[in-house]
């Protein structure tokens, strides 16, 4: 098994993928061509058939796992695979473990920890709400132990929605700490909840796509039904606190054009979207840098509007 995270440039590799996304597209000449995202447990990798009907082309379909022939080569500094032969893989030919993107951090050991900062909950109709989810649903505590945080940018991982929750509480935990404006319960209660709905925004590995539902609502709204399913349960708690907490969870994206459907309010949700954004663009940042050796600039970012460039002596 050649793991995408050991290829080099100038390789040529025969090795089985999951073939994540396949898409058609035409060179500025008019020639066909077919974009292909390769993934395995390590990570993903653009590829290329620039002669989708070749020979040596036979028949797949995304979310297949795929047999590939091809050269590596480097592209504006980032590897990609020139793919001359596909075939589709037999079972028995491949673990689908080996394609499973995952936290290389302790699921259970993570998952002890966020229910620590739940039993450290003093008030006991946030606390309920809380146990509600991480407690008592086993459907939802199974998925998300396993689900990751997004498609992809960052924490497109297996584990990944809980490592990313967990980061964003204790970044919470800190701005509790260091902020006396800030009621704790409140906001470590909607860090833990802010992105709850995406267990049904996402769609489980290997596909982890969009849902109809996430599509349509998407997860911010999602995780707000969510909660007041949860509070159908517990008829006596109090509408301010449902309410604050609730704002807290449409606003975390902070702006408009971000997808929060209320700009924050309340500093707790001003704290929550800090904390959210922080981790989210570190961890993106992260995760653009592993496995990126040799070189210092990275090249113009989309996502950051920069050029990037790793730190000298990293």
């Amino acid at each position: 098994m050649r793991y995408i995270s050991g290829l080099h440039e100038g390789e040529t590799i025969r090795n089985v993928y999951l073939c994540k996304g396949k898409r058609s597209a035409e060179t500025r000449n008019g020639k066909p061509y077919d974009n292909l995202i390769l993934q395995d447990k390590t990570g993903t990798l653009d590829g290329k058939v620039w002669d989708p009907n070749s020979q040596g082309i036979s028949e797949y379909s995304e979310k297949d796992f795929i047999e590939v022939f091809g050269d590596v080569i480097s592209y504006n500094g980032n590897l990609q695979l020139n793919i001359r032969q596909i075939r589709r893989a037999q079972e028995g030919e491949y673990n689908p473990a080996d394609y499973m993107p995952t936290t290389d951090k302790s699921v259970d050991g993570m998952y002890e920890e966020l229910l620590a900062y739940i039993r450290q909950i003093s008030s006991p109709h946030l606390r309920q709400l809380l146990e509600y989810f991480f407690v008592k649903d086993e459907t939802f505590i199974r998925r998300f132990k396993g689900h990751s945080a997004a498609k992809t940018v960052h924490h497109s991982f297996s584990g990944g929605l809980l490592e990313h929750t967990l980061s964003v509480v204790h970044l919470c935990e800190y701005f509790a700490g260091a902020y006396s404006i800030l009621n704790r319960d409140l906001l470590i209660a909607a860090a833990l909840c802010h992105d709850i709905g995406k267990t049904r925004e996402l769609s489980a590995f290997p596909d982890n796509d969009y849902t109809d539902e996430g599509q349509l609502i998407g997860h911010i709204v999602i995780g707000v039904e969510m909660i007041d399913e949860a509070l159908r349960e517990q008829p006596d708690f109090p509408v301010k606190l449902a309410n604050e907490l609730k704002h807290c969870v449409v606003a975390h994206h902070g702006e408009l054009e971000y997808g929060s459907p209320k700009k924050p309010a309340l500093a707790e949700a001003l704290a929550l979207n800090l904390a959210d954004n922080a981790d989210a663009k570190l961890q993106t940042l992260t995760e653009i840098f592993k496995g990126k050796t040799g070189t210092e600039w990275l090249g113009f970012n989309r996502l950051f509007e920069s050029n990037l460039r790793r730190t000298s002596g990293t």
